[in-house]
């Protein structure tokens, strides 16, 4: 086949695509209706999940998965932005790892707010000026993000959804590598990329800030006294950086997982997690008995991580991950036993075990 003739065809079916795109989003805005009228939520990651992994079964064509992901990530994104003013909070400033997940979970078609504090964006989503909040919950190399553990012990707000980002850190710079001197990233980006500086930049001085794109910034700023910094590519255009060195974190896994925060928790998909915090009783034994009732209930904790309850000294909150949804007659026997051995429960949300 001619090339002029491959392109007709193509052309055909990118006008056969917008037709289909059209009617999808017709019926996608009667279902809005619907929801509306009945007070349900026009964003549900329940469905979401569903419709993503039911359409990568359904590939049988050379797109792969992650492409298909992608796709439809936009088409849902668009459909939400049509439906309603969608406003997501994020901890900022624009470009950073949060800032992506969240685009990656919502797409580039609704409203992001950056935040400068993990506080503002708990803030934000509990005064309803922002639908829906993203920050960070742990990373596979350096582990918990304690401010997001603190916040969800008073907060009302519940996690709704999860997204699992793959942190590729790289030295952003505007001069050449042999005049770098300095340093300037987020602390925990350091962490991820110790051995790293150790064996390339030993004698740099590092300068930690707030944020990835902040570091970039003033890496920029700052090239004529030897300032580098590492990031994240959109941290590196954003900034008129250039991409010394790529993918320079220690473990080639490394990992970012971060929560959505809402008003409302998610229904069951099959395939959960639930979030919960506990304080046990001041007395011999009671954590032990506590954990027991997952044990006798053989449910299976994927995380389990203390925080000083700040309200008398060497007491302690446990925050745990757990298989299963909250509503779910084996999870929440366990739970009700668990309350017997405690002072405080509280469930943080159930939301789907997504991989993405």
């Amino acid at each position: 086949m001619a090339l002029d003739e491959i392109r007709k065809h193509i052309d055909a079916i990118d006008s056969q695509l917008i037709d289909l795109l059209s009617q999808r989003a017709e019926l996608v805005h009667e279902v809005g209706v619907i929801k509306k009228r009945e007070g349900l939520q026009i964003y549900a990651p329940d469905r979401e999940d569903a419709l993503l992994r039911k359409l990568v079964k359904m590939n049988q064509g050379r797109l792969p998965e992650k492409s298909i992901r992608a796709i439809y990530r936009e088409i849902m994104s668009a459909a939400l932005a049509l439906e309603e003013d969608l406003k997501i909070a994020y901890l900022g400033p624009e470009g950073t790892w949060t800032h992506q997940a969240a685009i990656k979970k919502f797409g580039h078609s609704v409203n992001y707010t950056p935040h400068p504090s993990f506080a503002d964006v708990f803030d934000d989503v509990a005064r309803r000026r922002a639908d829906y909040g993203v920050v960070p919950i742990e990373n596979s190399t350096e582990g918990a993000v304690s401010h997001t553990l603190d916040l969800l012990v008073d907060s009302p707000l519940r996690i709704c959804a999860q997204i699992l980002l793959r942190i590729n850190n790289n030295l952003l710079a505007s001069i050449p590598r042999e005049k770098i001197k300095t340093l300037y990233s987020h602390p925990q980006v350091f962490g991820q990329c110790k051995n790293w500086i150790l064996r390339h930049f030993p004698e740099a001085d590092l300068v930690e800030v707030s944020s990835t794109t902040k570091a970039a910034h003033l890496s920029k700023e700052k090239a004529s006294e030897g300032a580098a910094s590492l990031g994240g590519r959109l941290a590196a255009q954003l900034a008129g950086l250039e991409v010394l060195d790529e993918a320079i974190q220690d473990r080639a896994t490394n990992t970012t997982r971060f929560l959505v925060i809402g008003e409302k928790t998610c229904p069951a998909t099959g395939n959960d997690r639930t979030s919960i915090l506990f304080a046990v009783h001041d007395r011999p034994g009671s954590l032990v008995a506590a954990l027991r009732a997952f044990d006798a209930f053989e449910i299976n904790m994927s995380k389990i991580e203390s925080r000083p309850s700040k309200q008398k000294d060497w007491e302690y909150i446990f925050y745990v991950d757990l298989a299963g949804h909250c509503g779910n007659e084996q999870v929440s026997s366990a739970l009700r036993e668990l309350e017997t051995h405690c002072s405080l429960v509280k469930i943080l949300g159930s939301y789907p075990d997504s991989t993405e």
